[in-house]
């Protein structure tokens, strides 16, 4: 195994960033008293931290490593997952919103049980705990434990996820939320400061020359849209499934949405949530052209997922490796913390039901904790097992088409469609699952090639199907149902007392208006 060393100052850079990250979770927990604190931070958060906290959750767990994986095997088409995210928020910020803060829920899956039925609520909470630990924690901990090993190669697998999921656990069970997103917040400021720093030494090896990075490189690795057949991400999973992909992952799943719920107002989370597309903008630039150019300057890595620490062993100057460094972990733990903190408050307030045991708020913030240090060693025992996958970003993506399309239709339709019913949520759900069941088979047993992403577009249209026909055959909504939970029934204007400047529809078009300039720069 290729590893690599830091010098002392690096050594003293990340000592006072685990200093932080440890007195800033010290100091939330002084305030962590109640289950609303804990899960959400006592409404009391704003847009910039919202904003931060969004960009840096999202990080660890689907790019940084993995996304530079991708692209240096297979170029810069793999930041579409990235630049759709600035659509999916703004949907998230025009339409949603709202409804989730003007109904204030605690977690996403109460607002299925208040639009739908209880069936529905703890379908999907179940299967978000699942999809967050097995998915989201385990992968986050696997990209950990791969960057520590290379620094750190007497450690085994298991011992590197449990230093990680140790950190991040702990101070995610003494400070809830709250610690979750104001740590966040100096992740994401690392992050950003570290990858531009990688970018800068990476195109100042190849003389700043976007001529010669071309030149250099195949032309479908500078390309956003790939061919149909394309065994990476061909254009029509572009157009079909990363969208869905990304509803799911903005708009529905909890350990991202958790922080908007605890917004002080509506006109604070949506900014944050257009604050955080803004900063997925950078992606492109700041993480995967690293990747790209790292395919001259490292070539014939074996292992992909590790070209980014390899990048900052290789080209960055002590004290500046260790701060990278800093944001690599940074951006893991800031994953794993909250999808601990999520897992937990749905299985606190899902399925526990505090309300109804009559339980106090100190012990509801307990029980919260004591869920978080058990999802963190089952993430810790399960997050080995993905060596034995092709790499990182594929088992992510790969996991969420199959998991992910029934659950976008029955969001979608809820909120925009008044005739959708609790019958046709549930069958929608279960129907559309045991489908995916199936093609998944199907693709293992080598009789469906399809991409994973046109696979998701396929099970969106299979799931509307079913969501259309069990709906009109059922019985229709309530009045109840509909008054808060569905988009025509809630005012989207915004908030009054805020200046021209502040309207979150200028915010929208303004951020439509840079991705949409992104898109066809590369096309």
């Amino acid at each position: 195994m290729v590893t690599q060393t830091l010098s002392s100052l690096d050594y003293g850079v990340l000592g006072v960033y685990f200093a932080v990250v440890v007195v800033i979770g010290l100091r939330t927990a002084q305030r962590t008293r109640t289950g609303e604190d804990l899960f959400l931070a006592g409404r009391r958060l704003g847009w910039i931290p919202i904003g931060f906290s969004l960009f840096a959750s999202n990080i660890s767990s689907t790019t940084l490593i993995g996304l530079s994986g991708a692209a240096y095997a297979w170029g810069i088409a793999v930041s579409n997952y990235e630049w759709m995210a600035a659509f999916a928020l703004v949907v998230f910020a025009i339409f949603i919103i709202p409804c989730y803060l003007n109904s204030r829920i605690a977690t996403v899956p109460e607002f299925l049980e208040r639009r739908f039925d209880r069936r529905s609520r703890s379908y999907f909470s179940a299967l978000t705990i699942c999809s967050n630990i097995l998915v989201d924690t385990a992968g986050t901990l696997f990209a950990g434990a791969l960057v520590l090993r290379l620094f750190f190669p007497e450690l085994d697998m298991f011992t590197a996820c449990l230093a990680l999921a140790a950190l991040a656990g702990v101070y995610t069970a003494a400070g809830g939320l709250a610690a979750v997103v104001y740590t966040d917040v100096l992740q994401a400021l690392i992050l950003l400061m570290g990858t531009c720093l990688v970018t800068w030494f990476s195109f100042a090896e190849l003389g700043f020359s976007w001529e010669l990075l071309q030149s250099a490189t195949p032309p479908e690795k500078l390309s956003l849209m790939l061919p149909l057949d394309d065994p990476n991400l061909p254009w029509l999973g572009t157009l079909v499934g990363v969208p869905l992909l990304g509803f799911y992952f903005w708009c529905t799943n909890q350990f991202i949405v958790q922080r908007v719920l605890g917004a002080r107002s509506i006109a604070h989370a949506r900014w944050g949530a257009l604050f955080a597309g803004l900063l997925k903008l950078s992606v492109l630039y700041i993480m995967v052209m690293p990747g790209v150019m790292a395919a001259i300057l490292l070539p014939d890595l074996e292992n992909p997922d590790l070209v980014f620490p390899m990048l900052v062993s290789t080209l960055l100057p002590a004290g500046l490796s260790g701060l990278v460094f800093a944001g690599l972990l940074a951006a893991l733990m800031s994953s794993i913390d909250s999808t601990l903190n999520s897992a937990s408050a749905l299985l606190t307030l899902d399925f526990m039901r505090p309300g109804q045991r009559g339980w106090s708020a100190i012990k509801t913030s307990w029980v919260g904790r004591g869920f978080i240090l058990v999802f963190m060693l089952l993430a810790v025992m399960i997050s080995p097992l993905i060596e034995h996958f092709p790499g990182l970003f594929h088992y992510l993506q790969s996991a969420l088409a199959y998991l992910v399309p029934p659950v976008a239709v029955v969001f979608l339709f809820g909120l925009f469609w008044p005739r959708a019913s609790a019958s046709g949520a549930f069958s929608t759900l279960l129907g559309g699952h045991l489908i995916s069941v199936l093609l998944f088979l199907l693709s293992l047993q080598g009789l469906l090639s399809l991409h994973f992403t046109i696979i998701a577009g396929l099970l969106g249209l299979i799931s509307a199907i079913i969501m259309v026909v069990a709906s009109v055959s059922t019985a229709a909504p309530s009045a109840e149902q509909l008054a808060g939970y569905s988009y025509h029934r809630i005012d989207s204007a915004p908030q009054a007392g805020l200046r021209w400047w502040q309207d979150y529809r200028l915010h929208s078009l303004i951020l439509i208006v840079l991705a949409t300039a992104l898109v066809i720069a590369h096309w």
